[in-house]
């Protein structure tokens, strides 16, 4: 949002099922850098602990399915971690959609 001037995920989102497109429920603190060109291990503990569930949204997201969109998935870091956190506020089905995904890439030596 901050670069481009839009949240390319929202976007599709919104596209996606615009009646239903909680954009507040999950929070996301900020980072400190990109995750691009960062290893797996790097992107799982960047992303461990930076989703949360809006308060206010708890109740109504107790039980529900909730679709996470992505724009790009690297290593599904991002989409585990916001996961987690919808779990853990009682969400009883979470399901990732990407538009696109990275291909694996070997190890530099």
């Amino acid at each position: 949002l901050r670069e481009r001037g839009f949240n390319q995920a929202l976007e599709l989102a919104r596209h996606l099922a615009p009646h239903k497109t909680w954009a507040t429920a999950l929070q996301r603190q900020e980072r400190g850098g990109h995750q691009v060109g960062a290893s797996r291990e790097a992107r799982l503990t960047q992303a461990a602990h930076a989703f949360w569930v809006e308060p206010t949204h708890i109740a109504s997201l107790r039980g529900q399915h909730v679709v996470l969109v992505d724009d790009v998935m690297t290593t599904g870091a991002t989409l585990y971690a916001a996961a987690r956190a919808l779990k853990a506020a009682g969400v009883a089905k979470v399901t990732g959609l990407v538009l696109a995904r990275t291909e694996a890439h070997e190890p530099l030596a």
